[in-house]
């Protein structure tokens, strides 16, 4: 299991994208995206889902902005989440895309979706810095330092 999870893994890693048709993104999406954005309100997960895919998803304190808040307030205002449907402190609000309405989201549904939205990015990024250690671990071979067994 571990081993074809490292081919798949490898696979993508080649060319990294969110092609859902891969199968290691595939897997991705089945065992942690899909529950990570599983939330009570399906419509609207699914369009954060959406808008977090096509770079439109905007997250905002709540106290920062005092722009139209319809929708929010159709969902509980800022003591519901619009997302888990519960009764909460939301300290921020989400708008998607170029429409005007925000929606209020808890602490907890923030974390899902920024962990969500965060996950391509830290992806790429943690490749690069890998490959950035190991080229400098060979520049540092090449000047004839390598580490021991003792140390």
């Amino acid at each position: 299991m571990l081993i074809n999870t490292k081919q798949k893994f490898l696979s993508w890693k080649e060319t990294p994208s969110l092609d859902r048709s891969l199968a290691f993104i595939s897997r991705v999406y089945r065992e942690d995206i899909g529950p990570c954005l599983s939330f009570t309100c399906s419509e609207l997960s699914q369009s954060v889902q959406c808008a977090v895919e096509n770079n439109s998803l905007t997250i905002e304190p709540v106290s920062m902005s005092s722009l139209h808040t319809v929708k929010a307030i159709e969902c509980g205002g800022p003591n519901k989440c619009a997302l888990s449907g519960m009764s909460r402190p939301c300290r921020h609000r989400i708008k998607l895309g170029d429409k005007e309405n925000y929606y209020y989201i808890s602490p907890s549904s923030r974390a899902r979706v920024q962990n969500y939205g965060n996950f391509p990015v830290v992806a790429v990024q943690q490749m690069f810095w890998e490959v950035m250690r190991l080229r400098r671990e060979m520049s540092v071979a090449k000047l004839g330092y390598f580490p021991t067994e003792e140390s």
